[in-house]
C-alpha cells in the first residue's frame, strides 16, 4: 500500500482524486504550489500525506504531460 499515492472512491469525497490513506485532495498539492508555497509547507499543513507520495504524483504528473503533448504535438502537425 506504500506504493500506492492516488485512491479515487465513491465513498470518499464522490470520486475526488486524494491521497491514499487519506482524504487529502491532490488539487490541494497544486493549489499550493500555484501559490508559490514549497511542498514542505504543504507535508506540515497536510502530515497524512508523505514526502514521497508528493514526489511520486509530481513525476506522474510530469510523465502524463510529457505523453500529452506528443500526443498533441502529432494532432498540430
Amino acid at each position: 500500500m506504500e506504493n500506492q499515492v492516488i485512491n479515487i472512491d465513491k465513498d470518499i469525497l464522490g470520486v475526488t482524486p486524494v491521497f491514499f490513506g487519506n482524504r487529502v485532495q491532490i488539487k490541494n498539492l497544486f493549489d499550493y504550489l500555484e501559490k508559490s508555497e514549497s511542498i514542505d509547507v504543504f507535508l506540515e499543513d497536510f502530515e497524512g500525506v508523505s514526502k514521497s507520495q508528493v514526489v511520486r504524483l509530481l513525476a506522474m504528473s510530469q510523465k502524463l504531460i510529457e505523453s500529452s503533448t506528443n500526443i498533441l504535438n502529432e494532432n498540430i502537425a
